[in-house]
């Protein structure tokens, strides 16, 4: 069941026809704001995340899925579209991630959402846009990685696709920005606004900097341009952990740096006077650091690197990213249960309004299909007719 409403978009209802990842984080995004957000899906499988390792509620469909419930129904069939246009008719918001074209081919095209609903807000995330040469080709992480350029600014000599779903995530975050925007307006004139957001554009506004850099000032960014540009490094030590110091561009920093690993002769290198140096010494510089942190153990120079003041971090595990203090402090991590599938941890909303998060929603992921007889019913539907609708007939 969903817990008492809450949260400042607590009355306001989004019907979320999404799979994957881009459609369902952004319903998540607005579901962990407050709103009533109701997924529908196509029985008898739902989304296809829900089956990536064997059953219906994989850590994928879960993670992606939260603070939601689950209408069964088949869009393809008469009394499918007739019962989703009656939940559309309750909706402030209808949210869909298919490709271009598919909801005009099913009968549900805009003109029939808003004869149904004037004030019903759409928006409809796609691989390329609804239009011009590539809107017709499937789309997914990788390949938004690629064509955007965010692939070439990271691959370096093992060229392999980064492993988080970069272009996924952003997209799903960009729509849900949008549509925050959208319900704002609304409010304040009345209209309803249609809204597209795509994977490509998506990608490509998240790494402004490096175009920026490339249109203005002429420079070809590669591989490691940011790491250069902002003096990271990635150290190993004595005990064979990792750890990351960024000095970006305050002489402070590489003073620190300095004393924090003991080698005052990088100071007087001629190769390393200046910031300038820094960056176009790059791999000699980064040579000298994991000489001297190679000397001691991780927590070694992060005490040392704490007394200088440089902006650093171990380069965690999952695990210990779990178990580490400041995490534990902030309470990032909930467990929360679900009635059939037991425990599980849940990533708490990482905003907080009057420094608290108490007005967050905590609901594990539904069932397939979990919510949809509470949900038909107060749409007029008898137990009959919800058991034939959440069959797919």
């Amino acid at each position: 069941m969903k817990t008492e409403e809450k949260g400042p978009l607590a009355g306001v209802r989004i019907v979320e026809l999404t799979a994957m990842i881009t459609g369902p984080l952004a319903g998540t995004m607005l579901a962990d704001l407050g709103a009533d957000v109701i997924k529908v899906e196509n029985p008898p499988d739902g989304d296809a995340f829900r089956s990536f390792r064997g059953g219906n509620y994989s850590p994928y469909f879960c993670t992606y899925n939260r603070n939601k419930r689950s209408v069964t129904l088949n869009l393809k069939s008469q009394a499918g579209q007739e019962a989703f246009l009656k939940l559309v008719q309750t909706a402030d918001v209808l949210l869909d991630n298919f490709r271009s074209g598919v909801m005009e081919r099913l009968g549900l095209g805009i003109e029939i959402l808003r004869q149904k609903n004037p004030r019903l807000i759409t928006c409809s995330i796609t691989g390329f846009g609804d239009d011009g040469p590539y809107a017709d080709r499937p789309a997914y992480d990788a390949v938004g990685q690629a064509i955007s350029g965010i692939s070439g600014l990271m691959l370096g000599a093992d060229a392999q696709i980064t492993g988080p779903s970069v272009v996924d995530n952003l997209t799903g975050m960009y729509a849900s920005h949008a549509i925050l925007g959208a319900l704002f307006e609304r409010e304040r004139t009345g209209s309803a606004r249609t809204i597209q957001v795509n994977m490509l554009e998506s990608a490509i506004a998240f790494i402004s900097d490096p175009f920026a850099n490339y249109t203005m000032a002429g420079v070809a960014p590669e591989p490691l341009m940011r790491v250069r540009a902002s003096q990271s490094y990635a150290l190993r030590c004595a005990d064979d952990k990792l750890l990351a110091i960024h000095m970006s561009s305050p002489t402070k920093f590489w003073v620190g740096t300095q004393k924090a690993f003991e080698r005052p002769d990088l100071g007087t290198d001629a190769r390393f006077a200046d910031r300038v140096g820094r960056m176009e010494n790059y791999e000699q510089l980064n040579v000298e650091l994991n000489k001297a942190a190679k000397l001691r153990t991780r927590d070694y120079w992060i005490e040392r690197l704490v007394e200088n003041d440089v902006p650093h971090a171990a380069i965690l595990t999952l695990q210990e990213v779990m178990d580490d203090p400041q995490v534990r402090h902030l309470e990032t991590f909930v467990d929360v249960s679900h009635p059939s599938h037991g425990t599980q941890t849940m990533i708490r909303r990482p905003v907080r309004y009057d420094g608290s998060r108490a007005d967050q929603p905590l609901n594990a992921a539904p069932d397939l299909g979990e919510h949809s007889a509470e949900v038909l019913a107060t749409l007029g539907y008898s137990d009959e007719q919800i058991a034939l609708l959440s069959s797919g007939k």
